[in-house]
C-alpha cells in the first residue's frame, strides 16, 4: 500500500468515526455533507466493482456504477467503526448486492421481440455455416450481411439474447491471490444481516437508556436485563417496590419517545 492510499484510508476511517458519532451531535444538513464526503472518498471502490461486474453481464458500466453508490451509502449508514472491521470489507457485499438486485430485476423485465428471437436462431445457423465455409469464426459484419440485416440490428439481437440469460452464481467476479470470487460469494449473508440489525438495535437502546435518570435506568436494567424482582431492585437502589414499578413505566414511556425518531431515520 502506498503512502497516499494509507493516508486516504486513515482519513476515511476518521470521517466514518465522526459520522458514526454524529447522530445526536450534527444537524441533518451537516450529516448529509459528511456522508457525501465519504461517498467521494470511497467512490473508487464502487468503480472497481462495477468494472468487474459489467464484464459478466450486458448492462452498461455507468448504470452499474450509479446503482453501486446506493449500496455504498447503505454501508456508510450501517458501518460501526468501533467493531474493528475494515470498511472496504464491510461495504463490498452492500455494493455488489445492489448491483446483483439490479441485474436480477432487469433480467426479469426484459421481453425480446419475436422477430429478434427468430433472427437469433437464424444467426446461429448462419454462424455455423460461415465457420465451415471460411474456416474461421465469422465476424458480426459478415453474419449481418449474410442475413441481409443491418450490423446495428444484429448487435441489438445479440445483446437482447445475452440479457435474457440468467447470471450464474458460479460466474467469476474477480480473482484473489488464492482463489476466485464468484457472484454467489457476493450475495448478502441473511444471518449476518440479522445479527447486524440486532447489534444496531442494541446500540440504539443503550444510547436511549443513557439519557434516562440514573435510578430509572437502573430499575429497567435490573428488571429486564438482570431478571431481578422489583423487591430486589427496590432494596438495591433504596426505594419502595411501588416506586420501582412507577420508574419502570415512566422509563419505558421515555424510551419510546426517544427511540421513535431513530426508528424512522433507519427505515429504508
Amino acid at each position: 500500500m502506498t503512502a497516499t492510499q494509507s493516508s486516504l484510508r486513515s482519513r476515511s476511517m476518521e470521517l466514518l468515526m465522526a459520522y458514526f458519532q454524529s447522530k445526536d451531535q450534527m444537524s441533518e444538513k451537516e450529516r448529509l455533507a459528511l456522508r457525501n464526503r465519504l461517498v467521494k472518498l470511497n467512490a473508487g471502490l464502487v468503480r472497481k466493482i462495477a468494472h468487474r461486474v459489467c464484464h459478466q453481464c450486458a448492462e452498461p458500466y455507468e448504470d452499474l456504477e450509479q446503482i453501486g453508490y446506493i449500496g455504498l451509502i447503505r454501508a456508510i449508514e450501517r458501518f460501526n467503526p468501533t467493531q474493528g472491521c475494515a470498511f472496504s470489507s464491510f461495504a463490498v457485499p452492500y455494493i455488489r448486492g445492489e448491483m446483483l438486485h439490479f441485474l436480477r430485476d432487469r433480467g426479469s423485465a426484459i421481453r425480446v421481440p419475436r422477430r429478434w428471437q427468430d433472427l437469433q436462431k437464424e444467426g446461429h445457423k448462419v454462424q455455423k455455416r460461415l465457420t465451415t465455409e471460411l474456416g474461421r469464426q465469422p465476424n458480426d459484419i459478415e453474419i449481418a450481411a449474410c442475413m441481409e440485416i443491418s450490423l446495428e440490428e444484429w448487435r441489438e439481437v445479440k445483446m437482447a439474447n445475452k440479457n435474457r440469460l440468467p447470471l450464474s452464481l458460479d460466474a467469476t467476479v474477480c480473482h484473489q491471490v488464492d482463489s476466485p470470487i464468484t457472484l454467489g460469494d457476493t450475495l448478502p449473508d441473511i444471518h449476518y444481516q440479522a445479527l447486524q440489525k440486532l447489534e444496531e438495535d442494541r446500540q440504539q437502546l443503550q444510547r436511549a437508556l443513557s439519557q434516562l435518570e440514573d435510578k430509572t435506568r437502573a430499575s429497567i436494567e435490573f428488571v429486564f436485563f438482570s431478571d431481578l424482582s422489583r423487591k430486589e431492585v427496590a432494596e438495591r437502589i433504596g426505594v419502595s417496590p411501588m416506586t420501582v414499578t412507577r420508574r419502570i413505566q415512566r422509563g419505558i414511556d421515555q424510551l419510546v419517545t426517544i427511540l421513535q425518531p431513530q426508528a424512522l431515520q433507519t427505515e429504508p
